[in-house]
């Protein structure tokens, strides 16, 4: 599930701290409406994707939304000496306008980049002379002087396209095989043949996308002597028919599904010499039920190490594969604690002596280590979180990685040396929370910080933390398209409560310009779920200051179970979804309840996805508590969605062992208790999580004859609530039965 939010951001007065900067504004400002939310350009102004370095670091690449149409990207170069700023693909002059194949659709549903269009991705050649761009489901090859030479023109599209490190060959997946085509030109050739029906080379298989972070299906030699290729077979796995309805028509899919406690893909990794085509099959155990997690080439390429994950997600072996011959050894393994689970993680390194940096979670909290010569030494140690690591820089010895350390609501860049740890440096400045990258020479830095009330900003800075120059102010002046509703802009405030066992759980809080005397109504948004942090210090979808302005207070809670705060803290849902989650959030509405300026009467909740699954749990434990909720996307009954999520947290067993932790987990069983006003709304064509989830709970609700509203979107995926409709009708719901109750 990974965290669906489709969210919404920041209590104040007529003057605004922008920047860490106090500003002046007008009086009068226009009023922010939800016409305005869903136009273009984005209220919080353009923001450049997907930046990278070119080679030589001249040039920063990245992708912008264009200013009359948000959703749709063009490629950008910036020289990083001048700053001069220069687009080097237009994807409406470019583009052939074709349909995306299914197959892309989907893959860009599980990246979360559904509705984007125009160039989404791109890939610099080694030797910075041309960047190769995937455009309308075809190939084109862009030089630095403008021009840009058209690739492919078949039709399936090409999944995956990369350059590869040596530059020799631009390889892509077609109708499901794994094709490469030389960079300097030549038609493209197969290196698989049989891939048809159920079978996929080179891609990554639903589970491992939706939930694995893993988006490809094959990895590069270092010199394009060799390729790692993923082959899956979906044969096993169960036919969901799904019925995408539409507002002209109905498509029906037979998609295969794995649900909790069914078959997953058959995986076999194997290694192939793109010159010959020939193949050695990998040595993946005995136990064919595994997880492929990742695969990466040390950087000499003798040596190909496979993350290899058990059904239960409680191991996870490295191994170490000769790739002549395909054996391989168990390098090291990681195990979970007991009640427990392995996080996946993308926070490692594997250094040119051999050594490897490398995430764990064994202490209790994610931290860095070294592991060399059969030894761990740990490099970072506290009761914070490690959450990214960004960079290494070999030469010199520092690792440079993110953190909460000085704050759980902060995300900050720090660096280290890797012989001497206990000194850490911050980078960044308090009061932010960032993100960052690194080209790989670890020499420069890329950061993105925003707070509360400066929307995101991103710059270039040197290994010391010093900026270099601005790669995008973004300064909320005049022209922005939020200055005109500053005068509107109200703080956002943060606070703890003690959850039933003195547990402290983060909320924030945004309120109207309060009157003396006078109770407000609440908008409580929730998501519940594990891997999301939602309350941070960080800038926020204006949607929040629009529920602020139509007079609600805005308030959110993270709930035992979400990350970020340790192992234990997430622990808390293990084998246990649906309960723990439910009673921190009853915490956080009891809490609200005693504050002079809330109408107690009039609390209204709302979620999507793992929320919306929350909104229902919240009503059926505690009726009569919240005014009414709106349940978004919603899981059900966890029997119906995936393997890799579900089984994590709820056990590979729902008809056998873990049978009672599914049967308390469900929405459906006590659907029956919810006395208080609900709206339901799902999107017809979901493939997430997919329309029987909210059939099945309404058919229990009329079954029962228990009174809800409904509404279902045709021809919308999991994304729906990215819809103006579907914002209409949540707050037409609100404020009939949360903000006008009783009138």
């Amino acid at each position: 599930m990974r965290a669906w939010l489709i969210g919404l951001a920041a209590v104040a007065a007529p003057v605004v701290v922008l920047g860490g900067a106090a500003m002046a504004v007008e009086e009068g400002a226009q009023p922010l409406t939800l016409e305005r939310l869903f136009a273009s350009p984005d209220l919080s102004g353009a923001q450049p994707r997907n930046l990278k370095l070119s080679p030589d670091g001249s040039l920063l690449t990245f992708t912008k939304a264009r200013t009359d149409e948000r959703e749709r990207f063009d490629l950008w170069a910036r020289d990083t000496a001048t700053g001069v700023e220069r687009m080097l693909v237009d994807s409406k002059k470019v583009g052939s306008g074709a349909d995306l194949t299914e197959a892309e659709k989907m893959q860009r549903e599980r990246a979360r980049i559904g509705g984007d269009k125009g160039i989404v991705a791109y890939d610099w050649s080694p030797d910075g002379k041309s960047i190769l761009v995937p455009l309308d489901g075809d190939l084109y090859l862009a030089t630095l002087d403008g021009k840009v030479v058209r690739l492919t023109n078949m039709p399936g599209g090409q999944l995956n396209p990369v350059v590869s490190p040596g530059g020799g060959y631009v390889s892509f997946v077609r109708n499901q095989n794994l094709f490469v085509q030389p960079l300097s030109g030549g038609a493209a050739r197969a290196l698989t043949g049989d891939g048809a029906g159920t079978v996929h080379w080179g891609e990554a298989e639903f589970v491992a996308q939706e939930e694995m972070d893993r988006r490809t299906g094959y990895w590069w030699a270092p010199g394009d002597k060799l390729v790692a290729v993923e082959r899956f077979d979906e044969a096993p796995v169960g036919v969901v028919t799904r019925a995408a309805i539409g507002a002209n028509g109905t498509k029906v899919f037979d998609q295969r599904y794995p649900a909790a406690g069914t078959p997953n893909v058959t995986v076999e990794l194997y290694v192939i010499d793109p010159a010959t085509g020939g193949k050695v099959k990998v040595d993946l155990g005995g136990d064919p039920d595994i997880y492929l997690a990742r695969v990466n080439w040390s950087p000499d390429g003798k040596t190909l190490y496979v993350q290899r994950e058990n059904r239960d997600q409680t191991q996870l072996d490295m191994l170490a594969v000769d790739p002549a011959t395909g054996k391989a050894k168990v390098w090291f393994s990681e195990k979970a604690a007991p009640k427990s689970w392995i996080n996946l993680s993308e926070n490692y390194r594997l250094l040119k002596d051999g050594s490897l940096i490398w995430w764990s979670e064994r202490d209790g909290f994610g931290h860095l280590y070294r592991f060399a010569n059969g030894k761990w030494t740990q490099l970072t140690k506290g009761k914070w979180q490690v959450t990214d690591l960004v960079g290494v820089d070999q030469a010199h010895g520092r690792l440079y990685f993110m953190a909460n350390k000085d704050d759980a609501l902060e995300s900050q860049l720090y660096s280290l040396a890797i012989d001497k740890p206990d000194a850490i440096t911050r980078l960044t400045e308090r009061g932010w929370t960032n993100r960052a990258s690194m080209n790989p020479a670890a020499n420069r830095l890329i950061v993105t910080r925003s707070n509360p009330n400066q929307p995101p900003q991103t710059y270039l800075a040197d290994t010391s933390g010093k900026m270099i120059g601005w790669i995008n102010e973004n300064a909320v002046k005049p022209g922005h398209p939020y200055y005109p509703y500053l005068a509107a802009h109200r703080q956002r405030t943060f606070g703890t409560i003690k959850a039933d066992d003195d547990t402290l759980l983060y909320y924030e809080m945004i309120t109207p310009p309060l009157e003396p005397g006078k109770k407000y109504p609440v908008f409580f948004q929730h998501y519940g779920g594990p891997h999301s942090q939602t309350v941070t210090r960080g800038w926020e979808n204006p949607m929040e200051q629009y529920i602020v302005s139509k007079g609600y207070i805005f308030f959110q809670l993270d709930n035992r179970g979400s990350p970020n705060r340790g192992k234990a803290f997430e622990d808390a849902i293990y084998r246990a979804m649906g309960s723990i989650e439910v009673q921190d959030q009853l915490v956080g509405a009891k809490w609200l309840k005693t504050q002079p300026y809330v109408d107690g009467d009039r609390i209204g909740i709302y979620g999507w996805s793992y929320g919306g699954y929350m909104t229902l749990k919240m009503l059926e434990a505690n009726p009569g508590v919240y005014a009414g909720g709106v349940s978004g996307a919603p899981v059900t009954r966890w029997e119906l969605y995936d393997t890799h999520y579900t089984e994590r947290y709820m056990g590979a067993r729902p008809k056998g062992g873990d049978a009672a932790a599914y049967a308390a987990s469900n929405a459906i069983d006590n659907a029956a208790k919810i006395a208080d006003p609900l709206m339901l709304i799902h999107g017809m064509a979901d493939d997430n999580v997919v329309l029987d989830n909210s059939t099945a709970f309404a058919a229990r609700m009329q079954a029962a004859n228990r009174p809800f509203e409904m509404m279902f979107y045709p021809g919308k995926t999991h994304s729906a609530g990215r819809d103006i409709h579907v914002w209409t009708t949540i707050f037409n719901f609100f404020d009939r039965t949360v903000k006008n109750r009783g009138k």
